[in-house]
């Protein structure tokens, strides 16, 4: 069948309710933002041109339409995005401290999107799919596990590319030695695999980035991405392992920052038009570049959707990341160095050159038309 659909993700779609500062009588306040891991990473790939559909279930609700609306926009498919009137549109709401780091409560019991059931899984767009993405939000809960298990057979029995994200929230697990076997549980479907620092320590056991990239690669995935925060990205393949250095910005909220690296990644994977096998280093560098690139416009503003960079027109993004990958900096495996907590803070002499940092500033806010501000990248 023909691949018409280039991502096809399926999963939890929410209202995360952001802090947003004080009302004038001292009330904290909370800021409606569309949102779910998700429609994070199809809005990054539509963003970049490519065809998106969403697959899950939202309440018949003002939150519900107001996150359907919000897709529409975004130029994602909602042909199977499901309104029902029998639950409530699941909702998060958002802490975040002075680093930009988020603490979340949920709304969730249950939350529409926990009541996905595979009767209502249409297999024609599974089998359209060039890549298929789910996370683990939707194997918390029946009958939307049952029905995400399903969807990831349908989708690999018909030659997808299967992409997954564990994205753990501990308080939607039952307890954390629960979370890490069905996180697990599926990990050999996955052909390719983003994990945040903390999720692949706690899903290995090991005490390194490294040992739990090879301990991931050894469960079935041929591709994994362990995403450091500011210190960017480690991609580990069976033919090695290297950190891709991010870039130094500000972060106001890093809600979506995995998301919009991930979406950016793989659309860079698209653009290449090759197998996983077939890639060399300078695809993988390529592909994380062009994330860490997205996800560090990202954390500049509040919010999931919201806050993924919007490009100025389509045919930018090649004259733009072919310049970042001419003046990114990585360093090969060997240099990791997984103790971030031991890290000093780089003084402005150690910084990289302003000419490379100018130019990385001007191509991206050609793209998006975003405002960096006193950007500068880490030296390696």
């Amino acid at each position: 069948m023909e691949k018409e659909v280039d991502i096809v993700a399926l999963g939890e779609l929410l209202i995360d309710f952001t802090e947003a500062g004080y009302g004038k009588d001292g009330m904290k306040l909370f800021e409606q933002n569309p949102g779910g891991a998700p429609a994070n990473l199809l809005t990054v790939a539509s963003h970049m041109g490519y065809r998106t559909s969403f697959i899950g279930k939202v309440g018949k609700d003002m939150h519900g339409a107001f996150l359907k609306r919000t897709l529409q926009n975004e130029g994602i498919a909602v042909d199977h995005l499901i309104e029902d009137d029998k639950y409530f549109t699941t909702l998060a709401f958002v802490e975040i401290d002075e680093n930009g780091e988020r603490k979340f409560s949920f709304a969730r019991k249950p939350g529409a999107d926990t009541q996905l059931r595979k009767e209502e899984l249409d297999p024609t767009l599974l089998q359209k799919g060039k890549i298929f993405h789910f996370g683990s939000l939707s194997l918390t809960d029946e009958p939307a596990k049952s029905a995400t298990l399903e969807a990831v057979h349908i989708a690999k029995d018909a030659g997808a590319l299967i992409s997954y994200d564990p994205n753990y929230r501990a308080s939607l697990w039952r307890n954390e030695q629960t979370a890490v076997q069905e996180m697990k549980a599926v990990i050999p479907f996955a052909d390719v695999m983003k994990v945040s620092d903390e999720e692949s320590l706690l899903l290995t056991g090991k005490n390194s980035y490294e040992e739990a990239a090879e301990e991931l690669l050894s469960m079935g995935p041929e591709l994994i991405a362990i995403t450091l925060g500011s210190d960017g990205v480690l991609v580990a393949t069976t033919d090695g392992k290297e950190q891709i250095r991010g870039f130094a910005t500000e972060a106001v909220d890093t809600t979506g920052a995995g998301d919009s690296f991930w979406g950016g990644f793989l659309s860079q994977f698209l653009s290449l038009n090759k197998a996983i096998d077939e890639m060399d280093w300078n695809d993988l560098r390529a592909c994380a570049r062009q994330g860490n690139a997205v996800a560090c416009l990202c954390v500049q503003k509040r919010g999931g959707i919201p806050a993924i960079p919007k490009k100025r027109s389509n045919g930018v993004f090649k004259s733009t990341y072919q310049k970042i990958n001419l003046i990114s900096v990585h360093r090969r495996i060997g240099q990791v160095n997984t103790d971030r907590k031991r890290k000093k803070k780089l003084t402005h002499e150690k910084k990289i050159s302003c000419a490379a940092s100018f130019l990385l500033v001007i191509s991206i806010q050609n793209t998006y038309g975003s405002v960096l501000r006193n950007r500068s990248w880490k030296k390696i």
